[in-house]
């Protein structure tokens, strides 16, 4: 019969952050500060300590961090811990009962009282005699001996004995090493820490095949490499390709995903293989694979890391098709099944089928993933996750982070909560989020209290404004303004965020009203831009791309997501929040209303800022330069097109009071 553990003397409960109660590690970044947190008590009145415990990815215990009650009564206690590296680490949560915590609080009735009060002190004089041999030898230890000293000394007053023990020089050192008794240890807690870029980055997507020439309209490595220089201008880290592989002929899309395609129609390049190859191949009109090299060194000389798409999937054409028959599922009548998302449908490609050869599967996966990884690519983000085994995935990465822990996955999967969850806690290292549906002030401060809270443990979001697949309603219809205002929250409220190549040009003609679908989306055809002229012409947000880049690489804050709060305002087409660490704070106020001037008083809940209730704030907005006094209560008016939003750090004066102060 299975027994059950021991609960322990001074019960560890409920520690967090968990993933399935440990089973799974929870995640952070190098560097990222977050918040164990346990519920910790134990029988009578006596005072209970708390502390957390990091060991290293070799098994090193770290210096312990003290942890503190939450709330006045609520058992529940916090500290805020830090890994300087990366690898899988583990943390517990130790408990004591805590007695000189208890006597100081016997003391402070009882010796006022006039009660037992020789036995109190003498109690107090044993109790700091043994809390003096767990101090280091030298000073400090001299400081607790002569407190020790003092409370046993009948020749002086009451009042100079316990002076003498309750001096903060005597307690600050005493809870530095504080004497513990019946101390009871949490289960090792399992913690993957990775590297920065799995947590804060700036993405932007576009298609290699549209920067082509005049006199060659598609698109080479080459030619393309020549768009690297103005994506790292605006400050974005990551470059994210579609699919580069050879494209099937087989039931080809045309434009607009007419089934029907013409000898000059260059296809979807998620309909991947062909003659020329398979999930391994260079697409042969986007050059070789020597030509990717020279793009990827390009884009590594200016700082941007490769993303690549890796979409398991096939054309018809795709060699996987005559070699392994079995990876496919086929219909009664032999023929296999093309892929479908009601009521998409896709005949230009084969879904995998699973149950056949997972094992094949894997290691086929882990081959091609391995081969772009030995050409530079470290990112990887993997179209429709959810419509495979999470278990594939799991072991997918696990494999392929055990040699390569820097390796990234971005789960590109809109689907239900669980298997989003699911996804991120068995491997993925950044997820896709319904960001792009969440438009209103409590859509938008549900969601995030979600993403940023709890779930924060184990799924990182990654915010695209707009993706090749999804134009949502509100840029349709909300012109440039509506571009602003998304790409300030898409870069202020995630560590990570993204656009898709157009979205510098407010891009919003849909294929037909009421859809989320491109009118001649680039899915299915080259899509050639002339950004010099619509720099020229004013008609281009990358300058506010660039900002919003800039300031994040300047505030520490928005590079984290845990740090997240929201602010009161009286206006629900105005939404305000904050994020801070320890020397830096960052306070945006968004107009959501990308068609009407907005009005509202800001409400700050100042000690969440760290601040005094009645603290004054100097102000400078990163996106007009201007500087602004604010302090708990600030009126603010918010104009499309002009001043879409505030984008504010903070500057500390001398606290005063005051009243609402106007922006």
């Amino acid at each position: 019969m299975r027994r059950t553990p021991a609960i322990g003397r001074v019960p560890v409960r409920d520690v967090r952050p968990a993933v399935e109660c440990g089973r799974r590690p929870a995640k952070a970044v190098v560097g990222e500060t977050f918040e164990v947190t346990a519920t910790v008590f134990r029988e009578g009145h006596d005072a209970v300590g708390a502390n957390v415990v990091l060991r290293d990815p070799k098994g090193r215990r770290g210096p312990w961090t003290p942890m503190r009650e939450l709330s006045p009564g609520s058992d529940r206690w916090g500290a805020e811990i830090t890994a300087d590296s990366t690898g899988l680490w583990t943390f517990r949560v130790e408990a004591w009962s805590d007695p000189l915590a208890t006597w100081r609080h016997i003391a402070s009735v009882k010796v006022p009282a006039g009660i037992d009060t020789g036995l109190v002190l003498e109690e107090g004089a044993a109790l700091y005699e043994r809390a003096a041999a767990g101090v280091p030898k030298g000073p400090e230890r001299g400081l607790v001996l002569a407190a020790a000293e003092a409370l046993g000394d009948e020749s002086r007053s009451v009042h100079h004995r316990l002076q003498a023990a309750l001096s903060p020089e005597v307690e600050g050192l005493l809870a530095r090493y504080p004497l513990r008794e019946l101390v009871t240890a949490s289960d090792a807690m399992p913690l993957l820490v990775e590297r920065e870029r799995a947590l804060y980055g700036s993405w932007y997507e576009f298609f290699p095949r549209s920067e082509g020439t005049a006199e060659r309209p598609h698109g080479t490595f080459r030619t393309a490499a020549r768009r690297l220089e103005p994506i790292a201008e605006m400050g974005f880290d990551v470059v994210y390709l579609p699919p580069i592989h050879p494209i099937g002929t087989t039931f080809r899309k045309g434009r607009n995903n007419t089934l029907t395609a013409g000898p000059d129609d260059v296809g979807v390049p998620w309909a991947i293989g062909g003659p020329e190859g398979g999930h391994d191949a260079v697409h042969p009109a986007l050059g070789t694979i020597e030509d990717f090299d020279f793009f990827v060194a390009e884009a590594n000389r200016l700082g941007l890391e490769i993303a690549l798409d890796f979409a398991l999937q096939c054309s018809p054409d795709h060699p996987w098709v005559q070699k392994h028959p079995e990876w496919f599922h086929h219909r009664p009548d032999g023929t296999i099944a093309y892929a479908e998302n009601p009521p998409k449908k896709y005949q230009d490609i084969y879904p995998i089928a699973f149950d056949a050869d997972m094992d094949g599967l894997v290691t086929e996966t882990v081959r091609v993933l391995r081969h772009w990884m030995g050409h530079g690519v470290r990112i990887f983000r993997v179209d429709n996750p959810h419509t495979k085994p999470v278990v594939f995935w799991e072991r997918v990465i696990a494999e392929v982070n055990r040699r390569d822990p820097d390796v990234i996955f971005l789960a590109e999967a809109f689907t239900r909560p669980a298997m989003m969850h699911t996804l991120a806690q068995t491997g993925f290292q950044q997820s896709y989020t319904y960001f792009t549906w969440r438009n209103t002030k409590q859509e938008l401060t549900e969601y995030l209290t979600e993403l940023s809270g709890e779930a924060a443990a184990w799924m990182r979001p990654n915010f695209f404004a707009n993706t090749p697949d999804i134009l949502h309603a509100y840029l349709q219809n909300g012109g440039r303004p509506a571009f602003e205002v998304r790409a300030v929250l898409a870069a202020t409220l995630s560590p990570s965020w993204g656009v898709y190549s157009g979205y510098e040009l407010c891009e919003n003609t849909p294929l037909r009203q009421g859809g989320e679908e491109y009118l001649d989306s680039e899915k299915y055809q080259l899509k050639p831009r002339d950004w010099a002229a619509a720099a020229r012409e004013g008609r281009t947000i990358a300058p506010l791309l660039t900002r919003l880049n800039t300031i994040r690489r300047e505030h520490p804050a928005l590079q984290r997501l845990r740090n997240l709060r929201f602010h009161q305002t009286d206006n629900d087409a105005v939404l305000a929040y904050s994020k801070s660490t320890d020397t830096d704070t960052v306070i945006v106020v968004v107009n959501l209303d990308p068609h009407h001037t907005q009005e509202a008083t800001v409400s700050l809940d100042m000690p969440q800022l760290g601040l005094d209730w009645h603290a004054a704030l100097s102000l400078h907005d990163g996106l007009t330069g201007e500087t602004y006094h604010w302090g708990r209560t600030n009126y603010v008016r918010l104009t499309p097109g002009r001043t879409p939003a505030h984008v504010l750090h903070t500057g500390r004066s001398t606290p005063q009071i005051g009243g609402p102060a106007a922006s």
